[in-house]
């Protein structure tokens, strides 16, 4: 049984962090499409328009990705946590079959109009259905996020006899408290790496001394967009989903923050440190006295309840993984702000485009905001167990009885195999595109 768990568990991670690679792009890069599209309008810059319609070429290719890959999860659903989508069904196959029916298809539909239609439909219908691209990509992103925070925190539910979730108040889906901070958190996350992509992408075209009228637009608008995005992802809303996961999961808190033993006089908070679990301590400790009590009650004193003051059958049970992850998620978003901080500054004072040594070090941090929004995921996700609805249904529950491990580690490896190959395929589209540049060609 415990092997049945963990392939299944194992092969769905793969799978969703797989897939989270494209949209984690698309739902950023359609705001700077929106944003490039109306400075087109406004000025009339035909850099702007091209811009747009260039970006929206690498968004056109993550979308398509994103769906390929999202189709496998969905099928998981059936096969791997059958019993999960019996008892639960009622519930998150509302919010899931939203965000099909209308997002993705408005989504699609007007992405498909703002690439072949600008020419037909006039510049500010043009600029309409880039906005509906936006509107769709982020209304998925709110409605897959709801179904999320109802298993971090279920509301307005109630449990049949024969265990079945079925839902009294649908308002009560929408209003959940757990769904604003973990929405504006997961879209500015977002908007970070599509503005670390926009200025690596600019940094790549002045350091190769091509393009460089765009290689300057990029780079300018991606470190003022990451500057900004990086600063919100901080506060308020890394602070506003902190203090929810203190309030409603209080022994993930306590396991993420490496808090093992209550404080009675305030809570530090851990710098570094590596979680000996036979020990229950953190070795090579370094913490600033009383700081975590503050930024999560803005009391010096308060208490923060450890992990000495739960159940062990209530615990994370990988606290280790939820520990090292969201300490990577908080430590690579400090050095976003220091960095794109340090490309404001230069670019204020119009020296950012001569750094080369910045702008190779800008090039060379794409992949750390796919990174650090990976590891956010993490932290939600093994924080929420040994739950797959917190507090209610157990992750031991939610298996399919009828699927082997043998069969859940055979297609994975199927889909490792598969994987590899379609990523291989999204970086040479994707590298064509931006060696081909903004530019339209001469015919």
């Amino acid at each position: 049984m415990e092997d049945m768990i963990f392939y299944d568990r194992l092969q769905f991670a793969f799978t969703i962090t797989f897939h989270y690679i494209f949209p984690q792009l698309t739902m950023g890069l359609s705001l700077l499409i929106v944003y490039y599209k109306w400075r087109f309008l406004k000025t009339n810059i035909v850099k702007y328009n091209n811009a747009a319609k260039f970006l929206m070429k690498i968004f056109a290719i993550n979308f398509t990705m994103g769906v390929v890959t999202g189709i496998p999860m969905e099928f998981q659903f059936g096969t791997n946590w059958a019993k999960f989508s019996e008892l639960t069904g009622s519930i998150i196959g509302q919010t899931l079959a939203m965000e099909g029916l209308f997002s993705f298809f408005l989504e699609s539909t007007f992405l498909v109009l703002f690439i072949f239609g600008e020419k037909l439909m006039g510049q500010k219908l043009h600029f309409l259905t880039g906005f509906l691209v936006f509107l769709g990509s982020w209304a998925s992103g709110y409605l897959i996020l709801a179904t999320n925070a109802w298993m971090q925190h279920p509301v307005g539910y109630e449990i049949l006899e024969n265990g079945k979730f079925v839902l009294e108040n649908f308002s009560a889906l929408f209003s959940n408290p757990w769904l604003l901070p973990a929405f504006l958190h997961n879209q500015i996350a977002s908007l970070v790496t599509s503005s670390f992509v926009v200025a690596s992408i600019g940094a790549f075209y002045i350091l190769r001394n091509k393009n460089i009228e765009y290689g300057k637009l990029f780079l300018k608008t991606g470190v003022i967009f990451g500057l900004v995005s990086s600063l919100l992802l901080a506060f308020p809303t890394g602070d506003w989903n902190a203090k929810n996961v203190a309030k409603y999961q209080p022994a993930s808190f306590a396991a993420m923050e490496g808090i093992f033993k209550t404080e009675e006089k305030g809570a530090e908070i851990v710098l570094i440190g590596q979680p000996d679990m036979v020990q229950k301590k953190l070795d090579n400790k370094i913490a600033v006295p009383n700081i975590l009590s503050f930024l999560t009650y803005q009391e010096w004193d308060k208490q923060i309840p450890g992990m000495d003051q739960f159940k062990k059958e209530e615990l994370p049970d990988n606290i280790p993984a939820l520990y090292y992850s969201y300490h990577i998620m908080v430590g690579l978003g400090t050095i976003f702000m220091a960095i794109m901080g340090l490309a404001v500054f230069f670019l204020w004072r119009r020296r950012l485009f001569s750094m080369k040594p910045l702008l190779w070090v800008i090039m060379f941090l794409v992949p750390f905001p796919y990174i650090a929004n990976l590891t956010g995921w993490y932290v939600a996700e093994l924080g929420r167990q040994p739950y797959l609805v917190y507090g209610l249904l157990r992750t031991s529950e939610g298996v399919s009885p009828t699927v082997s491990s043998g069969n859940t580690l055979f297609t994975l490896l199927g889909f490792v195999a598969l994987y590899m190959l379609l990523g291989l395929l999204f970086l040479v589209l994707v590298g064509k595109t931006i060696h081909h540049g903004p530019t339209p060609q001469k015919h």
